[in-house]
């Protein structure tokens, strides 16, 4: 089991903002803003550039989910940015496709 799947199984503990049948939103442990929210699918897929087809809707709804919480946590006025990150060189630390929710501050580009 991945760490992300351990934390939807309520394994280990998060500070979960919200979920659905489909992703869990939690807050990032080794956050790079003010606001650092990881929004997880629950079915694994190891990283973008694995998504298939059949994946397009819950793709979807991880992006969709990232602007509802961004209005929810305040970001959305003032801006917020999405990553999702594939591979080492990107900084991938878990093999599971994850969208960083990141807002509460400027943020520069290009990014690190």
């Amino acid at each position: 089991m991945t760490l992300f799947e351990k934390i939807a199984a309520g394994q280990i503990p998060a500070r979960m903002v919200a979920q659905s049948d489909h992703w869990i939103a939690f807050h990032d442990i080794n956050p790079q803003a003010p606001v650092h929210v990881l929004i997880v699918p629950r079915k694994v897929i190891p990283r973008l550039g694995a998504a298939v087809e059949e994946d397009a809707p819950l793709l979807g709804e991880l992006l969709l989910a990232a602007g509802t919480l961004a209005r929810q946590l305040g970001i959305d006025q003032t801006g917020f940015r999405v990553a999702i990150n594939h591979g080492p060189h990107a900084g991938e630390t878990v093999p599971h496709l994850h969208v960083h929710l990141i807002g509460g501050r400027q943020m520069e580009w290009p990014p690190g």
